[in-house]
């Protein structure tokens, strides 16, 4: 299954080879597939994707030391690695309930240095600046790229 996560950069950066859990993560859901029935499977991880691009705006206020970029991780997991969310308000939502390891990685995507100043105001309340977010596509990286993924 793929699942994508949102981390911060230094998260992703630090050097273990593990992605710690528990954490909500994104994915291609039956909620996400019945909420967007007219979206084919492009749409649906694109949805994915972006409510992950989301929840790492939420890490990134969390960890004021952290790059204020959103970050995304892309990895395959296991079925059984993922639980269902109860009350989930994003379709997409589910629960990671194991670690990942790198190797399970597929693609880490990352905002552009530019887009730090509007991340920053995102997270100090500024909701024009999340409509500006969303005009912006993340970057997409190999996860042999990790290391060389620029910070501001």
């Amino acid at each position: 299954m793929r699942v994508y996560l949102p981390v911060t950069l230094d998260e992703l950066q630090h050097g273990s080879p593990v992605l710690l859990t528990p954490r909500v993560v994104h994915a291609v859901t039956p909620l996400l597939r019945a909420t967007w029935p007219e979206e084919d499977e492009e749409g649906w991880e694109y949805a994915a994707q972006a409510g992950a691009a989301d929840d790492s705006l939420v890490r990134v206020a969390g960890r004021p030391e952290a790059p204020p970029l959103r970050v995304v991780v892309a990895a395959d997991v296991p079925e059984a690695a993922v639980r269902p969310l109860a009350d989930a308000a994003v379709p997409s939502a589910v629960q990671l309930v194991s670690d990942v390891d790198l190797a399970a990685v597929v693609s880490v995507h990352v905002d552009e240095p530019e887009a730090a100043p509007d991340v920053r105001a995102v997270v100090e309340g500024d909701e024009s600046a999340i409509e500006r977010l969303e005009e912006r596509d993340l970057l997409w990286y190999d996860v042999s790229e990790v290391a060389d993924i620029p910070s501001v």
